[in-house]
């Protein structure tokens, strides 16, 4: 949306934002300067021990893939080319 439309429907972006969950792009000058977002709550301890509970263990090879994946992180920084 352009700024000036979201300015005009304030009130209806933030409705959107927060049943729709939507996130709305903010436009001016052909150029996208903010989006407005819906809340991510942070979950609680219950809740993570709910999801937990719900889904399934990973594999087996779900850790060695892991430590597989950080032995191929650096933490070296190329040189410039300049």
């Amino acid at each position: 949306m352009t700024a000036t439309e979201v300015a005009r429907n304030f009130s209806e972006v933030l409705t959107r934002v927060e049943r729709e969950h939507e996130s709305i792009d903010v436009i001016r000058n052909g150029k996208l300067v903010a989006v407005i977002n819906p809340v991510m709550h942070k979950p609680n301890g219950a809740a993570v021990l709910e999801f937990l509970r719900n889904h399934p263990a990973p594999d087996p090879d779900f850790w060695r893939d892991v430590e597989e994946a950080r032995s191929m992180l650096t933490n070296e920084v190329p040189e410039w080319p300049s």
